[in-house]
């Protein structure tokens, strides 16, 4: 079966998405209006786009409060200005939700093949330093409007997956067999990138960026790279953050408050030999050292070079042991679904997130509810 290379927005695209799309990243700072939620608690989220008001109004059904944002940005510019920030924080404001976080229009999860902005992981100069800049501009006008968190994807391979399998009823699960993935070219666009040269990229990138984060005081949230592949590479290219060893080095970089991680918890199960049991020591790491600024809050059944990704409930990971390990942490950002399975009688898969929307947030009630 032939490898898909995609970004999260295609992972709904491809299921018939009707204007509704996946993206990812997101935290919370305060609950807003709606049913309340419990302070230093962690949060409902939502990283699906678009930000408008149709998507609101049906995020709003669901009690979901607190979202990762997605502004609407005018020409050709990679930031928003503060008075497109303003528009659509003020927007959701009508529905009683939060903009806890941006998505930026470069440093997706995107294939590097297709990326349109792919200058700073190619290494690109002086392309990247002008990237880099406009993301710097980014930082600035969020802090001056209060959105306390970007979220960011160091990413060339995209979302590596073999294909679909069926779940439960009519449901389809996206899958990943590193067996049966046959990638389409040997390498892509960016060569061979070995260790050494993603560590550079990822280096001179934090480098410029979180000393601006640390000054205006905003979290910049990196999701990791999924999945992991062989330490000798998959296209050529070396997944550094693919690992947890690899996250572990990646936090240490930057001594900073403002430098972590959009802690993808479906992505990094992925990555673990035996997720159902290692994942909750894993969470306890980042956790304790404050860096987890957003969780993806999904599950798989499988392991480490051939999984599947399933709803919360049906997975190897205990969704009810994991949110009381956020609890014990003291998480109090969001926890959002990511990748839901697919339903042709479910355009845009919006059932699906609405099952998921439910399922985490009766969690949330039970563990704050809990001595």
């Amino acid at each position: 079966m032939r490898k898909q290379n995609m970004n999260r927005r295609q992972f709904i695209a491809a299921g018939g998405a009707a204007g509704f799309v996946v993206a990812r990243g997101a935290i919370s700072t305060a609950a807003t209006a709606g049913s309340p939620s419990t302070p230093g608690l962690m949060k409902l989220g939502d990283q699906t786009a678009p930000t408008n008001d149709v998507h609101l109004k049906y995020l709003a059904r669901y009690g979901v409060q607190n979202i990762c944002g997605y502004p609407a940005i005018e020409g050709d510019r990679l930031y928003a200005t503060v008075d497109e920030l303003t528009r659509m924080i003020d927007l959701a404001g009508k529905y009683g939700i939060s903009i806890d976080c941006i998505a930026p229009p470069l440093l997706s999860s995107s294939f590097i093949d297709r990326e349109e902005h792919p200058a700073i992981m190619l290494a690109q100069s002086p392309e990247r330093d002008r990237d880099i800049d406009q993301l710097q501009t980014l930082i600035k006008n969020c802090a001056l409007v209060g959105i306390p968190s970007i979220k960011y994807n160091m990413s060339i391979l995209g979302v590596l997956r073999t294909g679909r399998t069926s779940g439960r009823g009519d449901a389809m699960n996206h899958a990943w067999n590193l067996s049966d993935a046959h990638p389409a070219t040997p390498l892509t666009r960016a060569g061979r990138v070995d260790a050494d040269a993603f560590w550079e990229r990822i280096t001179y990138f934090l480098d410029r960026v979180i000393p601006v984060a640390n000054e205006y005081k905003i979290r910049m949230a990196c999701h990791p790279q999924d999945p992991g592949v062989p330490p000798e590479g998959y296209q050529g290219v070396n997944q550094v953050l693919g690992t947890v060893g690899g996250l572990k080095k990646f936090v240490t970089i930057q001594e900073s408050a403002y430098h972590g991680l959009n802690f993808c918890q479906g992505t990094i199960s992925e990555d673990l030999e035996n997720p159902g049991v290692e994942i909750f020591d894993v969470i306890r790491y980042f956790g304790a050292r404050k860096k987890i600024f957003n969780v993806h809050f999904r599950n798989i059944r499988g392991h480490r070079n051939n999984f599947v990704e399933v709803f919360p409930d049906e997975g190897d990971v205990d969704f009810v042991k994991a949110i009381k390990v956020y609890k014990e942490i003291g998480y109090p950002y969001m926890l959002m679904p990511d990748h839901v399975p697919l339903a042709e009688a479910d355009p845009g898969s919006l059932q699906s997130f609405a099952f998921c929307y439910g399922y985490i947030r009766g969690l949330i009630q039970s563990v704050a509810a809990a001595p």
